[in-house]
């Protein structure tokens, strides 16, 4: 019997992974004459193409059912794997990504004569652990010609590692609707907050971001955020603000807590 010559299917070599030639993109504004660039990685929770899962949002609370950057074009397939991509990078090669993005910012079209040049960590996304804030830190240092700014719902992790001694090029802004609101200071934290409309923003006494993004970097301590116009989440965020909207929700598990410690429910009395 004749063999067949047929040949065998030999499956091809893996290499070491693709990655982009710049790590950070260009951020529209409001105004022409600010830039900002910008790193992002996904929002909250979700399942990279290899099949690991991961939280990108630690310290989410309620903000993680009004999040606008898990709707509109943040879900588009090609803005998802570039954002898939970035946090693959941190979590399977964090010192490769330190040294690239390090090297990176020394490029020439990250400084200018004519105005300051702005990079905001996380236009999605939070710090995911101490290691990746560290590394950071050790970015900003190594770029004293730019200046970085982000908010982060990470206030215990920021208390400890960044406060104590901050880059000097370096602004974050605590932003309410996670798990440790408790943590913030509201007269002595720089915060933000997201309410409804402009109009109950100002009663509140805040400050719109709505001019400019930078306001996150130099604004005053209370910055006021208006929901992003998406329909079903400015339905479901109605009249509250995330920071009441989260006390809500704090109260209602510490009531469930209560409830379940209470004698004679699942367990004999004490005597």
């Amino acid at each position: 019997m004749e063999r067949s010559s047929t040949p065998k299917k030999t499956e091809a070599p893996v290499g070491p992974p693709s990655r982009p030639k710049f790590l950070l993109t260009r951020m529209r504004s409001t105004c022409a004459t600010e830039i900002i660039w910008k790193w992002t990685i996904p929002a909250h929770e979700g399942r990279l193409p290899d099949g690991r899962e991961y939280n990108a949002c630690p310290s989410a609370g309620i903000c993680q059912d009004l999040c606008y950057a898990k709707n509109g074009t943040y879900l588009f397939p090609t803005v998802r794997a570039a954002h898939q991509r970035n946090l693959q990078y941190v979590l399977d090669d964090l010192a490769g990504w330190e040294a690239q993005m390090t090297s990176e910012l020394q490029h020439r079209r990250y400084r200018s004569d004519a105005a300051d040049v702005y990079c905001r960590i996380h236009d999605a996304g939070d710090y995911l652990n101490v290691a990746y804030l560290r590394a950071w830190l050790r970015i900003m240092r190594s770029a004293p010609h730019m200046t970085f700014y982000s908010y982060t719902k990470q206030v215990r992790m920021f208390e400890k590692w960044v406060k104590p001694d901050p880059p000097a090029n370096f602004h974050w802004r605590y932003s309410y609707g996670g798990t440790q609101d408790d943590l913030i200071n509201p007269d002595l934290h720089p915060h933000a907050d997201v309410f409804p409309d402009e109009e109950a923003l100002e009663q509140a006494g805040y400050t719109s971001q709505t001019p400019s993004d930078l306001r996150a970097a130099h604004g005053p301590v209370t910055l006021g955020i208006t929901a992003n116009n998406i329909a079903h989440l400015r339905k479901r965020q109605a009249d509250g603000t995330f920071r009441s909207l989260q006390r809500a929700a704090n109260e209602q598990k510490a009531a469930q807590r209560r409830s379940r410690r209470r004698p004679g429910q699942g367990r004999p009395p004490t005597r």
